[in-house]
């Protein structure tokens, strides 16, 4: 492989702008075929088939047609004043006026009048009115919703206090604003400090936004033929962007190093690519093997998720193949530090051909010697941090976040708080009980026996009259429980209302199902929450098996996937301690603590295997090359990190300055994945990487790189150190006088 790489990037070195023009030739075409793209519409896949929730939900769409849960829905919620009711005659009016002016809405289905509902809690302090829309959140007209705000800053004018919930008008994330800008201008400052110039910073950034690009556009393309979404691409442009700086940034880096060992730019390319791009490639499987896992879960959106990113690393290594490479060749020395620059221009007034390391002795180097002096105390203190910091994962508690954890500026939260207040907590998660009655003797009784008994249930306040549908054969209610959504006592009278169930059957004949939002959470939060561990242990198998090949060592490989669950489960730990727990919460700007997002586990597990994977490969395969050309195991750990400590720590650092943008977000989900995966390129670029592995291997030496012979002679060798390359390079002098004359020097 490492023969075939070094072809290839002199190949694109020297066939630069063809290559060049290749790429903004696929980037533009793919750009206009989004541009021409229909839009993607709902493919009608159930969100998660086989939980009960969903095969419910499923059932109120086939047997009550007609009826779209899918539409725009606001519920707005009115307060009276201190010690006043809204039933007043002002007050009053106030309601019903904005009542009869939004049923005149283009897009309003129907409308509800509180006072005619039995909206109204018992004190009278609060009622709320609900607008059902004809069609979706997303295709609700401006005119709908200012039509809707300007009812509702009437009725305020009144005296009352007015809050909108739903989804109607309900505030779309933020990925970070301002924050997120300031961490990729982070990203670029360090880039910057690493590389020493302008041009070395600008490259891998630009690599990963075309990348990017032709990712995004490729989703957004092929949107209405494979039903994806710019949802469905979020996870692939947060990695693409991620690995693609990445990915760019190591061959560049040993590029300059190749440059400052005497090679010509496009010698040097070819070895970059045969090296660190190699590195690339293995790297890049393992996040795509992480990726393609997704699928084992059982979430259709999660695979096609799974799916856009793993194409977005694999372009992202194709990028990182040729394009950086014929980059390069456009400015072949505008990358190099000013330092060698400035003594590459004195050698060739003087004369001379001598070489200019750039990688002598440094911190990676000292770091390193200190490590292999005291590696028992590092790796002591290394695992006991982490594993008091993974200890809150053994409380996590995953479920759907809702309105109450927004912002308390936000009118959704306020109106979710002042119905929690004025009708009870569970009153903002009821439960949809669906009732299939078509086999009993007498349909009317047995719903009417169910929802006594669900009634009678410890923690129900109360159950709605059985709605039925036209066939007489399914019925509905719903049931409000004493807690909120997200409590451990409302899934604790879910479970109880289901284990009634087949004394219910036994009775009526009939059977029923436990739907809505608040069972929906449930049951996708403890469906991903099982799923979680298979998910692990499929992505880790398959790369202990990559990483076998590329190491051709037994404990290298287990070492890297311990390293990965220490730094995962540490990561968990502090996401429970601060936005479960509340440790800290304020500093970060979280209001309401509550439990994690279902889905953030998932994407933490899933992002922070394909970074890691990256780190271990780059420091690891350097430290594999040098052992292989004749180093000692100690002297081979210290080389490894003198080429690759400062550029891994870099991409780190990187990573971090990205994520932690997102904490400045205003909405608790987004503040949650910021910081885990913030966190967790911490602990494993920094503790595990840089700390617990050189640890591991000092203390086990030769052995690390143990392999038996049997597996050593059926294992593909895939020369990721590049020793083939070594007898095909030329005599760096009489190459570098050649290209001279063909290649003049450019500087940025």
């Amino acid at each position: 492989m490492a023969t075939f790489l070094y072809r290839l990037g002199r190949t694109a070195f020297r066939r630069r702008w063809l290559v060049t023009l290749l790429w903004v030739v696929v980037l533009g075409g793919v750009g206009l075929g989004a541009a021409k793209a229909p839009a993607a519409g709902d493919d009608g896949t159930s969100f998660m088939p086989g939980i009960e929730a969903q095969k419910a939900f499923d059932l109120i769409g086939e047997r009550f047609p007609g009826s779209d849960a899918n539409g725009a829905n606001a519920r707005v919620v009115f307060i009276a004043p201190d010690g006043e009711k809204v039933t007043a005659g002002d007050y009053r009016m106030a309601v019903d006026e904005l009542v009869s002016t939004v049923a005149e809405g283009a897009q309003v289905d129907s409308t509800v009048d509180p006072f005619k509902a039995d909206a109204v809690s018992k004190d009278a302090s609060t009622a709320y009115a609900t607008v059902n829309y004809k069609v979706k959140a997303d295709d609700l007209t401006d005119a709908s919703k200012d039509g809707l705000e300007k009812a509702v800053d009437q009725a305020r004018g009144s005296g009352l206090t007015v809050e909108v919930g739903g989804t109607a008008l309900a505030s779309q994330p933020a990925a970070g604003g301002s924050a997120e800008a300031i961490g990729i201008a982070l990203a670029a400052v360090v880039l910057l400090i690493t590389f020493g110039s302008l041009a070395a910073a600008g490259l891998p950034l630009l690599t990963a936004v075309i990348g990017v690009g032709v990712s995004m556009c490729a989703i957004l393309a092929l949107g209405s033929t494979l039903g994806l979404t710019m949802t469905t691409g979020t996870l692939a442009s947060m990695l693409g962007l991620a690995v693609g700086i990445d990915y760019a940034l190591f061959v560049v880096s040993r590029y300059r190093e190749e440059r400052a060992n005497g090679h010509a730019p496009r010698e040097a390319a070819g070895l970059a690519v045969g090296t660190a791009g190699s590195a690339v490639v293995f790297a890049g499987l393992t996040v795509i093997i992480a990726l393609v896992g997704l699928t084992v879960i059982g979430v259709p959106m999660l695979t096609k998720m799974g799916l856009c990113a793993a194409g977005a690393v694999a372009i992202a290594v194709l990028v990182a193949l040729t394009l950086v490479p014929a980059l390069l060749g456009m400015w072949p020395n505008a990358v190099l530090s000013r330092r060698v620059r400035k003594f590459r221009e004195a050698d060739k007034r003087d004369g001379n051909a001598k070489h200019h390391s750039e990688t002598p002795d440094n911190g990676g180097t000292r770091w390193a010697r200190f490590v292999m002096r005291r590696p028992v105390a590092v790796l002591v203190l290394g695992v006991a941090v982490l594993g008091v910091l993974a200890l809150p994962a053994t409380h996590l508690e995953m479920g759907m976040p809702g309105d109450e954890a927004k912002p308390t500026s936000t009118t959704e939260r306020r109106a979710y708080d002042a119905l929690a207040d004025g009708f009870g907590a569970g009153f903002n998660g009821p439960l949809t009980v669906v009732a299939d009655v078509k086999d009993a003797t007498d349909p009317q009784a047995a719903a009417a026996t169910m929802a006594e008994q669900i009634k009678d249930t410890d923690g129900v306040v109360s159950v709605t009259p059985p709605q039925f549908n036209e066939a007489g054969d399914t019925a509905l209610f719903s049931a409000v429980p004493a807690t909120g959504p997200n409590t451990e006592a409302t899934k604790e009278i879910v479970q109880t209302i289901r284990a009634e169930r087949p004394g219910l059957e036994a009775d009526t004949g009939a059977t029923f199902e436990v739907t809505g939002s608040t069972a929906m959470n449930i049951d996708v939060a403890q469906a991903l929450q099982d799923a979680l561990v298979p998910y692990l242990a499929v992505i880790v198998l398959l790369s202990l098996l990559l990483l076998l090949i590329v190491f051709r060592s037994i404990l290298v490989p287990v070492k890297a996937a311990l390293g990965f669950l220490l730094s995962v489960l540490a990561s968990l730990g502090t996401v429970v301690a601060v936005f479960q727990w509340g440790w800290g919460a304020e500093l970060l700007g979280v209001e309401q603590t509550g439990p994690i997002m279902s889905l953030m586990p998932i994407f933490l597990v899933g992002i922070v295997f394909g970074l890691a994977m990256d780190y271990e490969v780059f420091l690891v395969a350097r430290m594999r090359e040098a052992y292989v050309h004749g180093e000692r195991p100690g002297q081979a750990v210290v080389t490894g990190f003198r080429h690759s400590a400062r550029v891994v720590a870099a991409a780190a650092v990187i990573m971090m300055a990205v994520f932690s943008g997102f904490i400045g977000s205003g909405e608790s989900m987004i503040k949650t994945i910021g910081f885990g995966l913030a966190v967790a390129v911490l602990f494993d670029a920094f503790v595990v990487r840089m700390a617990l592995v050189p640890a591991v291997l000092a203390l086990l030496g030769e052995k690390a790189w143990w392999l038996p012979r049997w597996l050593d002679r059926v294992l593909p060798r895939v020369d990721v150190e590049g020793t083939a390359l070594t007898s095909q390079t030329r005599p760096s002098a009489s190459v570098d006088v050649e290209e001279r004359a063909q290649e003049p020097a450019r500087t940025l």
